[in-house]
């Protein structure tokens, strides 16, 4: 600030006169005068005015200090300190003043405050003083003195601080275990229609099935069929119920609802689904492609073709397989021919493998979708593990698409589904309904909400433990039904005897025929080679090494009893229904769940008795075996193969295994 400034600020302008060093001095000392002025004056104002008795008293206060005799200044200095007002009153001081007793009161409140922040943040301070400030993280002890010098202007405040002794450690926190979240399904799903688990004891007669045709109902009787399971006596009614008022409107003129199925292998659930959807379409007029049955291999497409075939026999409706057992070309002229120039339909019901079927979609072979009514998906669980070819969004492209091209004879124009309002219900449209049909079916959400179910309906025989149960442990995988005559055993082994306890189980035991399965086609082939070199055994295998010719031929002379050993990859342990099978051997454990139900569930069907047993490395005991008893599993034994049941058939095993390294070995070359 300059010198001018200072003199405006000040109010004095006649200072050009004056030297440079002595106006550098005036200015100090007006400065240091204003500032006691200040000073005093904010001393004045906390100052609270005294009541009107005691006004001599200060009268005499004030003429008291212009008196300059130093004999009299420390009574001076100390009358004046007990004149001004502090934070602090000492005990000693005259209560019956109320201005004291008012500031000893506010002095009490203070200091019970800080000894309250001194409790709660656990560190220990003292103050002498107004006016401190605590620094969190370290124990100060701060003193400050305060004193009035003779010209009434307080001295320098001294602080003394201490050397921080570290952090205070917080406590009075307990761990407490996170509460489990229960899973909180879908009500279709966790309340779903209850199908019985014993066959035997649940059979129905045919004719107390509602709704089921006469016609029908002579074919089943011809086939030897006079009684229903109980999954068929459950689905069989709710898919006729929701066709009672025709294919173009469901019950009370809404959609139909979908339904999804969970039963266990061998209980007839392939039946479930052929039987009312031929009694529906029975009474079509124009040929379309009104069914459409999705299987995940060729070999289970072949199955539930014939059985379709069979009981569309003697009707109008015509069954079409797309699998691939036929060339493309030869597929394609079973599905349409030109009449007049107008492409007709040649099938009603159309069974396929998924990249079969996408292959015709994308080809425009002649398939024509716009008129389908019933969508089957067959092992539905594994078709939906396989949604990335995206096969579902194709079908329903195709279903949805414009009929209104020259070579169509599309009727009604579809619309996919959305809201639903008098509009969209004015034109009538063929609704397309979903029917899943699985052993192992997901109770997964987000995964069935790939399939976009409208409404679905579930008909399970095992009740979901998630609602029914709130109180019950979280389930770390879904719980299936196991055959209800399956007998299931475990043999703790070696990797180098279990070829010689598959010898022991044929040629000593009796078992067979049998069905083995292993974790790859390269062991199958091992170990089909090991059989036939041991002899005595007559044993095939069945992987995707042969032709669909081969594998077909190989099933049909194992089900005829020509095959003992039947040693197979799983592409044998989804569906297919093999006649006579009375033990399955897990000869590699399987990884999954899923996979061990649907191979045991190849024997034990249809409620006849069955065995499996599985060959356990001791690495593997403990998952397995943990995993089975999860999944629901009504109890698995352990069967204990003493070793010297083995030593008659050492020697020979041993010449064996040379003979097959020099066989493989010269696969290898060629």
């Amino acid at each position: 600030m300059s010198l001018f400034l200072v003199n405006r600020y000040l109010g004095d302008e006649e200072v050009e006169s004056v030297s440079k060093e002595s106006q550098s001095q005036a200015l100090l000392a007006k400065l240091q005068k204003k500032a006691k002025e200040k000073q005093k004056q904010s001393l004045t104002e906390q100052r609270p005015h005294p009541p009107e008795d005691q006004t001599e008293q200060q009268d005499g206060i004030k003429n008291r200090k212009a008196d300059k005799d130093h004999s009299q200044e420390p009574q001076r200095r100390k009358k004046r300190k007990s004149e001004v007002p502090s934070l602090f009153v000492s005990d000693s001081d005259n209560h019956d003043d109320p201005v004291k007793k008012k500031l000893k009161d506010m002095t009490d409140a203070n200091e019970k405050q800080k000894k309250k922040k001194k409790d709660q943040s656990g560190m220990s301070f003292s103050v002498k003083g107004a006016g401190n400030s605590h620094v969190a993280g370290q124990e100060d002890t701060v003193e400050e003195e305060e004193a009035v010098t003779e010209d009434n202007t307080p001295r320098q405040t001294t602080v003394k601080t201490s050397t921080p002794t570290g952090f205070t450690v917080l406590g009075g926190f307990e761990n407490k275990p996170a509460q489990k979240v229960h899973r909180v399904l879908p009500q279709w799903l966790a309340q779903p229609d209850v199908i019985h688990k014993d066959i035997r004891s649940n059979l129905v007669p045919i004719s107390d099935i509602p709704g089921l045709s006469a016609q029908l109902m002579k074919k089943l009787q011809n086939t030897g069929i006079q009684h229903l399971f109980p999954v068929q006596t459950e689905v069989i009614p709710a898919i006729l119920e929701s066709t009672q008022q025709g294919l173009l409107i469901g019950r009370g003129g809404y959609k139909p609802r979908d339904i999804c199925v969970s039963a266990p292998t061998g209980s007839g659930k392939t039946l479930a689904f052929v039987i009312p959807v031929i009694q529906v379409l029975m009474e079509r007029v124009v040929c379309q492609v009104r069914a459409l049955a999705v299987l995940p291999t060729k070999e289970l497409a072949q199955q539930v073709y014939k059985v379709f075939t069979s009981y569309t026999e003697g009707t109008i409706l015509k069954v079409v397989m797309l699998a691939g057992h036929k060339a493309f070309a030869a597929e394609q002229a079973s599905l349409s021919e030109h009449r007049g120039g107008i492409r007709c339909s040649l099938a009603d019901i159309v069974v396929a493998t998924p990249g079969r079927l996408v292959d015709h979609i994308n080809k425009n072979s002649g398939l024509c979708l716009e008129h389908l009514r019933f969508l089957i998906i067959d092992e539905a669980d594994r078709m939906i593990d396989s949604m990335h070819q995206s096969w579902l969004s194709q079908v329903v492209k195709a279903v949805y698409r414009s009929g209104s091209g020259p070579e169509t004879m599309s009727i009604f124009r579809r619309t996919e589904p959305a809201c639903l309002t008098a509009a969209s219900l004015s034109p009538p449209q063929m609704p397309l309904q979903k029917l899943l049909f699985s052993a192992t079916l997901t109770h997964n959400p987000e995964k069935l909400q790939q399939l976009g179910l409208h409404q679905p309906r579930l008909f399970s025989s095992i009740l979901s433990h998630s609602n029914t149960t709130p109180a019950a442990p979280t389930q770390k995988q879904d719980c299936f039904d196991f055959p209800q005559c399956l007998t299931e055993y475990y043999v703790p082994c070696t990797l180098s005897k279990k070829p010689l306890l598959m010898l022991h189980f044929i040629l000593r035991m009796k078992l067979s025929p049998i069905l083995c399965f292993t974790n790859s086609r390269e062991a199958a082939h091992r170990l089909y080679l090991l059989m036939q070199l041991f002899g005595g055994i007559q044993a095939a295998e069945f992987s995707s090494r042969l032709s669909p010719g081969e594998r077909k031929k190989t099933l049909k002379e194992f089900e005829q009893g020509k095959i003992q050993l039947l040693i197979s990859t799983d592409a044998a342990a989804r569906g297919i229904d093999v006649k006579g099978v009375k033990c399955v051997v897990n000869y590699d454990a399987p990884q999954y769940i899923r996979t061990y139900i649907h191979r045991i569930g190849r024997t034990a069907r249809a409620g006849k008795a069955g065995l499996a047993f599985t060959f356990l490395l001791g690495v593997q005991e403990k998952n397995f075996l943990q995993m089975v008893v999860e999944a629901g599993s009504p109890g698995i034994q352990k069967q204990i193969v003493k070793p010297e049941n083995l030593k008659g058939m050492e020697a020979r095993y041993e010449q064996t295994l040379q003979e097959l390294a020099n066989i493989i070995k010269d696969e290898k070359a060629k």
